[in-house]
């Protein structure tokens, strides 16, 4: 682990500062200094430096009874626009934020979860762009930047999508195509890590500094942040928990591997398992995954037998799962987030909860919690709004080491 330097250390502050004014809201300088634990006299200092770059403004000037009057300050919303855009295999989710990561405008774009060509994967990321710009009346001049989570393997300091196994896409320089197409600067990256961020900024990150963010979709992975730093590993590849055993010599798993956890828990992974339990179920005949999650949920609240059974066993390898996470980790707290979770939370999580501790060593068990996220919005896009926010601050001289790679361009400032 390389040692920090006295730069690292400012730039910690700085967001420490910045997270502060997040959670609190318009805030005097002591109040943030009683809540991060800094220094009046730094907390002063780094206030100075994000009024000079416009990045906060004076809220109110309140007189005390006695002595000096003094001021709230607070983040600027007005100092320019993100974008952050969830790609998925069957959508695109994008929306426009301003600096505070307050949404603005929003845009949806259903894909053929069949279709993997690279141009219509593009042209469905600026369509939903486009929806998001138009919804929330924003000139381009004033965004700053978009970040786009891809899934599968990317590399963030290229701007790669090294590996999509459903769309079998292979170093695919998506951040040179969407730039472009937009002609703004992109940031892309996996959405686990956004997921993570989010969480650490907006979502249990504000109680605990370590947490696995366990997202349930078509594929399964967890975004993790041990002391309030976000795991990358060495090729940005940490979390991939999806890929990790459950079955030895189990389900076929479409990463070449067989007993995956994706196998059992992303939706063909259900889909599978709800077969094996009833061949003939109608819910078997919808012909898009969302479609499938849509008709397990409804038939759970009709108390359907067979998609009761479906979610006991989904629940008992989730379980199973989570444990081998808790048991590596030593992790306190982990959310469950994605489109198959908001479905079936109801279900899975008070179940996982009773079995968990057959699972996780007795000595991880005091505290550890299990709960579906809190994160307003969509935690990837906002993730990914608040990953272009970090790399914007860092062009100011203002960065976090704590989560995203070196910048490899300027973003650029609105006029």
């Amino acid at each position: 682990m390389p040692r920090q330097t006295s730069r690292d250390l400012r730039n910690e502050s700085r967001f420490e500062v910045l997270h502060a004014l997040f959670t609190l809201g318009p805030s005097t300088r002591q109040e943030i200094a009683k809540h991060t634990g800094l220094s009046t006299a730094t907390v002063a200092t780094l206030v100075t430096q994000f009024l000079a770059e416009g990045v906060l403004r004076i809220a109110t000037v309140e007189q005390n009874t006695v002595g000096r009057p003094y001021e709230r300050l607070t983040i600027d919303p007005d100092r320019g626009r993100i974008l952050g855009i969830d790609v998925a295999e069957t959508y695109v989710d994008a929306t426009v934020y301003d600096v505070t990561l307050g949404p603005l405008g929003h845009g949806e774009v259903a894909l053929d979860e069949h279709e993997n060509d690279t141009e219509y994967v593009v042209n469905g990321i600026v369509r939903a762009i486009e929806a998001a710009v138009e919804a929330s009346g924003t000139e381009r001049e004033r965004i700053i930047g978009a970040g786009v989570s891809m899934p599968g393997q990317v590399r963030p300091d290229a701007g790669v999508s090294v590996f999509a196994p459903n769309w079998d896409w292979h170093d695919v320089r998506i951040e040179e195509l969407l730039e472009q197409r937009l002609g703004i600067s992109v940031y892309v990256d996996n959405p686990l890590k956004a997921v993570a961020l989010s969480e650490m900024w907006f979502g249990v990150g504000r109680v605990t500094k370590s947490m696995a963010v366990v997202n349930l979709g078509t594929g399964v992975g967890a975004g993790i942040a041990i002391d309030g730093t976000l795991l990358r590993g060495s090729a940005n590849n940490a979390g991939e928990w999806g890929h990790t055993l459950l079955q030895l010599d189990g389900r076929q798993c479409r990463c070449g591997r067989r007993g995956c956890v994706e196998a059992y828990l992303g939706v063909h992974g259900l889909e599978m398992s709800l077969a094996e339990i009833a061949p003939k179920h109608p819910a078997l005949r919808q012909p898009l995954q969302r479609g499938f999650v849509d008709a397990v949920a409804e038939g759970l609240v009709a108390d359907d037998p067979a998609l009761v059974e479906l979610a006991r066993r989904t629940s008992h390898y989730l379980a199973a799962a989570l444990g081998d996470l808790v048991n590596l980790l030593n992790i306190p707290h982990i959310t469950l987030t994605g489109w198959t979770t908001a479905a079936l939370a109801d279900w899975l999580i008070p179940a996982v909860r009773e079995e968990l501790p057959d699972h996780v060593l007795p000595g991880s068990l005091p505290g550890l919690a299990v709960e579906a996220s809190r994160v307003p919005g969509n935690p990837v896009a906002l993730g990914m709004a608040a990953f272009t926010l970090e790399r914007f601050l860092g062009d100011l001289g203002l960065a976090s080491p704590a989560s995203t790679p070196p910048p490899r361009r300027r973003l650029r400032a609105p006029a």
